[in-house]
């Protein structure tokens, strides 16, 4: 048997270090006791989902090699990021709630006077190699050095595109604490971060930090990072709570009744940060599309009152939708439901409560128009780029590397 273990050992020692730790000890007997793990697996709200792509592989093939909707998931020109500074961020916020999305589902939150920063990925591949894997479709709006103290990060589950090894390692030589949900912690305690800085709670359950209460809430997905899926590690939305201000980000999540819980409880919220990019047909329990992210922003109490700020699209193609789609539809949704819409630039800061929110659809710009053109709010269309599909494939091609859908995590 000693011989197994060897070559078990030497097999975890080849493995990448982005593929993080399991739980052990206190760790995984405190993961045993939670409410919501039964027969060796965290359980989904709502019953079990999907977590792999349902249907044949030739279905997904067909649709993943399409050679006219492939050119749409990439920008076919440069994607407009706001050159964030230190002394964009250095002055507070005059209504006390700031909020800047990094790309994908990076934001930084200021709220009452803290400086909060959810699901940080500065990391140009979301993989754990550095030669392979969906590569960034833009940079990111500053370097993480520049971005100045940060009083607590919140981490939604431990995919790539969330828990970036690049990011944490360079955070851990900083005295910033993390919340994170159950199980997670093993991996930031793998890349340097001491137990003393980590607050690793369950769904439900709560923390403070100077004067904000952080709420890990509910959500429908899954975990996993290395070559099998224990589901040994938790995943969550947040909630944060300060003395004037709630704010709420959704992680990686499907559509589930949840939502209007989590509102009764914790809401009304400020603003929302709501998951509606890298859906698909194949995977629809883990991941919602801007409809669905419209109405659990709704549910949650966010709306018409609060504002939406869409996440989980723009930076990294991890889907076979277009990739305008979610903002596209993001922007009808609210159109609909007569919701704020937020629609910064990366890295573009504003205040929910301000007098202005941005909501000019930006990537139309860098992108190639669906057939026949944009549509505007009058319901009349406005032509861009391409309007055929022979000058959307020059377009990609002038684009540069093409970064390939994967199924999303």
């Amino acid at each position: 048997m000693s011989g197994f273990r060897s070559l078990s050992s030497g097999l975890r020692a080849l493995q990448p270090e982005a593929f993080g730790a399991d739980p052990r000890g206190e760790r995984l007997a405190r993961i045993r006791r939670s409410p919501h793990y039964k027969d060796g697996v965290f359980v989904n709200p709502g019953g079990p989902a999907r977590t792999r792509p349902s249907g044949s592989a030739l279905d997904f093939a067909k649709v993943f090699f399409d050679k006219e909707q492939r050119p749409r998931r990439s920008p076919a020109g440069t994607v407009p990021v706001h050159a964030t500074t230190l002394a964009d961020l250095a002055k507070p916020p005059a209504t006390g709630l700031r909020l800047t999305w990094m790309g994908h589902s990076s934001v930084l939150a200021e709220i009452d006077g803290q400086r909060v920063l959810f699901d940080p990925v500065w990391g140009e591949r979301c993989s754990p190699f550095p030669f392979a894997g969906p590569r960034r479709l833009h940079p990111a709006p500053l370097p993480l050095a520049a971005l100045g103290p940060v009083d607590v990060v919140v981490i939604s589950h431990d995919h790539y595109d969330h828990l970036d090894l690049p990011t944490i390692k360079a955070l851990a030589g900083t005295d910033t604490l993390f919340a994170v949900p159950l199980g997670v912690g093993a991996h930031l305690e793998h890349w340097g971060v001491s137990a003393d800085r980590l607050r690793e709670l369950d769904w439900h359950e709560e923390t403070k930090v100077g004067g904000l209460t952080l709420t890990a809430t509910p959500a429908r997905h899954f975990c996993g990072r290395g070559l099998r899926n224990t589901q040994h590690t938790l995943w969550a939305s947040w909630v944060v709570a300060g003395e004037e201000h709630r704010i709420y980000h959704s992680g990686d999540t499907g559509y589930f009744d949840g939502f209007r819980e989590i509102g009764a409880a914790h809401g009304p919220f400020d603003a929302t940060m709501i998951q509606i990019g890298a859906y698909s047909d194949f995977w629809p329990d883990i991941h919602m599309t801007p409809d669905e992210g419209m109405r659990a922003h709704l549910d949650l109490e966010g709306g018409p009152g609060g504002v939406m700020l869409p996440i989980h699209w723009a930076t990294f193609n991890l889907a076979t939708h277009a990739w305008t789609d979610p903002g596209e539809g993001t922007l009808a949704a609210g159109r609909a439901a007569g919701a704020t819409v937020a629609l910064p630039r990366p890295g573009e800061p504003f205040e929910p409560g301000g007098e202005s929110v941005p909501g000019e659809p930006w990537w139309r710009g860098a992108a190639l128009a669906p057939v026949g053109g944009w549509q505007s709010p009058d319901g009349t269309t406005v032509k861009a780029k391409a309007d055929t599909e022979s000058d959307g494939a020059q377009g990609a091609a002038e684009g540069g590397e093409a970064s390939e859908a994967v199924p999303a995590g």
